[in-house]
Order: structure tokens, then sequence, then C-alpha cells
């Protein structure tokens, strides 16, 4: 066991994303599950056993039992260890107050990000449960961040407070794509899922064009996450699309230890 992959997991507050990685940091087999899957999934039987887990996870404690039990039941003695952000590391430096208290998802994705696009100045934005900006000069100097609702979380916040709208959730909402840029909508339905993609989208750009001219440098636009797709369709801002950041993070964290 020694000698084999790390076995990397990204648990995040709706999906589990996970992946072997050769020592490298090459990701190899790879994929995703949601929480209520993970009593019974993944399959891995057929995987060549791993040396080390590294964890990250910022889906809580009951999570972290269930990913216990899930790494028991197939590696029992495999060693893990749960990532948290830190002052400095793999060449990216802490910029908040308190280190620790970043998200350790979000410091993984920027360890991730600075290794794909070296030398370049970068703002990520990840579209998950919620929208999380980082500003990371090409240095590797985290400068500090921005977290908002989802784009799933701020349709579901407007039908729960709301008399008179529907509560839509992402697949719902997906079902009414049309794959055109989000614009004025005829049915309440698509008008609360244009205009909360195009919330995203104003809050992204805005940040985007404030970077550029605060440092006045070229400024990359990273983005990913399970709401990625709605979002990019809003957004007029040039782009490249990246969706394992924390797990490239992770495989640097895991071959530097």
């Amino acid at each position: 066991m020694s000698g084999g992959p790390y076995l990397l997991i990204d648990a995040g507050n709706s999906r589990i994303k996970w992946a072997l990685a050769q020592t490298n940091g090459t990701l190899l087999h790879g994929g995703a599950l949601v929480h209520a899957d993970l009593g019974d999934a993944p399959d891995w039987s057929a995987l060549p056993p791993p040396r080390h887990a590294w964890v990250s996870n910022v889906a809580g404690a009951r999570v972290a039992e269930r990913i216990d039990a899930l790494l028991d039941t197939h590696w029992p003695n495999l060693p893990r260890t749960t990532i948290r952000a830190c002052a400095q590391q793999c060449g990216v430096t802490n910029g908040y107050a308190a280190p620790d208290s970043l998200g350790s998802d979000r410091w993984a994705g920027m360890i991730g990000a600075h290794a794909a696009f070296p030398g370049e100045s970068l703002l990520i934005a990840t579209f998950g449960t919620a929208t999380t900006l980082e500003a990371l000069r090409a240095d590797g100097r985290f400068i500090g961040g921005l977290i908002a609702p989802g784009w799933s979380l701020m349709m579901r916040s407007l039908g729960e407070h709301t008399a008179q709208l529907p509560v839509l959730d992402a697949p719902a909402a997906r079902e009414l794509a049309t794959h055109a840029r989000p614009s004025f909508a005829a049915d309440t339905r698509r008008s609360m899922s244009a205009g909360c993609a195009l919330a995203q989208a104003g809050l992204v750009e805005r940040m985007w064009a404030d970077l550029r001219e605060e440092w006045n440098v070229p400024v990359r636009l990273v983005v990913g996450g399970g709401a990625a797709d709605e979002v990019v369709a809003a957004l007029k801002a040039p782009f490249t699309r990246h969706d394992s950041l924390v797990l490239s993070g992770l495989a640097l964290i895991a071959a530097h230890a």
C-alpha cells in the first residue's frame, strides 16, 4: 500500500467528488456522488489500494463519519488526513486574518489554480451551494474573497420566503434551460432562474472588472462548480473552465506532505 496512489475526497455541501492521484499529481480514476448515496457508493472494489486518503470536508461532522465508514469498509487501515487551511502551503499565501477559518475547499482550490495557471493573476469563481470568489495574485498571495448564496439557493430562498413564487430547485430549473443567454422571461419559473443566474454573473463581472482596474494587470477568470453551466451562460466576461481545482490542490498537498 505504501507505493500506491493517493485517494482524494472533496466533500462539499451538495456533492462529494473523489479521485485517485499518482504521486506526481496526475488524476486517475474519479467520480462524484450526492450525499444521499454515500451509504452504498461508490464501488471502489476494482481500484488499486491507495497509500493515504486526503480529505477536504466542508459538509460537517456527520458526513465526515460517513466518509470514515466508507473508507473503513474498503481499506480498514488506510491512513487519512483531513486538511485545513493554513498560513502558507504549496506556493499560496493565505490572506485571511485567521488563516484556518478559510474553507478547506477554497484553500485547496486556490492551490490547484495557482499550479494550473502559474504566473497569472486569478479570480476564481466556484458556483455550488454557495458562490465563492477568490482573488489570487500571480505570486500566490490570496488577498481575500466573497461568499454569496448560490444559484440554486437563491431560487429556493425566493420560493420559501414569498407567498406567490414557487420553490424552484436546480433540477427543475435545468428542465427549463434553453441554452441561450438568460434574459427577460414570460413566465415565473424562467424569470426566477434567469434572474438568479444574472445576479450571479453580475457579481462575478463586477469583481473581475474591479480587480483588473485595481491591479492593473490581466486577470484570468477561472470558473467551476455544480452550477457553472447555468451561470456561465449569463457571463459576458471571458473565462476558463476548470472543474477539478480542489482535487488538484489536494493532490499537490499530498505530494508535498
